[in-house]
C-alpha cells in the first residue's frame, strides 16, 4: 500500500494546508467585498499576504500559532525535508 504524501500521522490537513485554505478563502471574500462594499478591503487583502510572508520568513505567522496552540495542527513539512536529505 502507497502511503498518501501528506499524511502526517494523524488524520486531517498539516498546518500549511490549513493555512494555504484561510488564505485563499479570506482573498476570495475580499475580492467580493472590495467589489460589492468599499475599495477599503484592500487591506484586508495586503494582511493577508503579509501574513503569507512572515509565515515565509520565519517559519510562524499569527494564524499559525493560533492553529497549532488551539487546534493542535502540525506542520506536514518538518519531517519530510529531513527525511529526503537522508536519502541522497
Amino acid at each position: 500500500m502507497i502511503a498518501p504524501a501528506c499524511e502526517t500521522g494523524k488524520r486531517g490537513w498539516p498546518l500549511e494546508r490549513v493555512l494555504f485554505a484561510m488564505a485563499g478563502t479570506v482573498t476570495l471574500v475580499s475580492v467580493l467585498l472590495i467589489a460589492m462594499v468599499s475599495p477599503w478591503f484592500l487591506i484586508l487583502t495586503a494582511f493577508v499576504g503579509i501574513n503569507q510572508w512572515l509565515f515565509v520568513a520565519f517559519g510562524a505567522c499569527p494564524a499559525s500559532l493560533v492553529l497549532s496552540r488551539i487546534f493542535g495542527l502540525r506542520s506536514g513539512l518538518s519531517g519530510s525535508i529531513e527525511s529526503a536529505e537522508g536519502a541522497q
